[in-house]
């Protein structure tokens, strides 16, 4: 059974078409800018349990709106910790014809992993850090997995989306940026960039949960911030059919 914290139907942002979007229960990062701290906790009470079958149905109900590009999404939290469970999931889904996208940060490193990024059609995969010091610093890990699952994905040849989060002072020094993108330079297997601007959209939740926000006082970055950012990548990634600042 998968523990999962909340499902949207009619998904239009985390993957191609119109989807269906589970958001898995269980994170081991703390992000200083996370939106959903309410889906970090793995404790045994918490998120509610679906079975295979349950999300199967969930999926013939949209079938007709998905045509020929939606599908499942499956994120979190960090759904990976899940990977058992979506393993058994995304075998009975693919031998229905679903399109499956997973939206992940990468930081569980396995073989059964592996396995999950062989089922997926789409691997969307959220790269928070070049730096391996400033990524422990924002998300209390380093990114060497990340890294690791990225190149497994283009090893394997198949669809690769990549999300980096602008936080003003945090992910937007140029120098890094410049890293960042030179790295995936080479990806044959990268077909989409998104640049997410920060935003203080989750901060109620804090204070919901009584935990202090980490970002107290940073402001999400202007436009002229992002539109900075948006053309570092450009210069230095090369030729990726879709950039944008999402």
């Amino acid at each position: 059974m998968l523990k999962v914290h909340s499902v949207e139907t009619f998904g239009t942002h985390d993957g191609p078409g119109i989807r269906l979007v589970l958001f898995l229960q269980g994170c081991a990062f703390r992000c200083v800018y996370c939106h959903n701290p309410d889906t970090r906790s793995r404790a045994k009470d918490q998120g509610t349990p679906y079975s295979t079958e349950q999300v199967l149905a969930l999926l013939e109900k949209q079938r007709s709106y998905f045509r020929n590009s939606g599908g499942l999404t499956v994120s979190g939290g960090e759904p990976t910790l899940q990977a058992d469970e979506l393993i058994t999931l995304f075998t009975a889904a693919k031998e229905r014809d679903f399109h499956l996208a997973l939206d992940t940060s990468g930081g569980v490193w396995s073989r059964t992993v592996n396995q999950l990024y062989d089922l997926t059609d789409l691997v969307i995969l959220d790269v928070k850090h070049i730096d391996n010091a400033w990524h422990r610093k924002i998300t209390g890990i380093g990114n060497r997995n990340t890294l690791r699952n990225a190149d497994y994905r283009e090893r394997s040849g198949k669809p690769l989306w990549l999300r980096y989060v602008l936080v003003p002072g945090w992910t937007d020094q140029p120098e890094y940026l410049e890293a960042w993108a030179r790295h995936f330079s080479g990806y044959r297997s990268l077909k989409r960039v998104e640049v997410i601007p920060y935003h203080t959209f989750g901060v109620h939740k804090y204070a919901a949960m009584g935990l202090r926000y980490p970002l107290r006082g940073v402001a999400s970055p202007t436009t002229k911030q992002v539109d900075r950012a948006v053309d570092i990548i450009a210069r230095n990634l090369g030729d990726v059919p879709q950039l944008v600042a999402a």
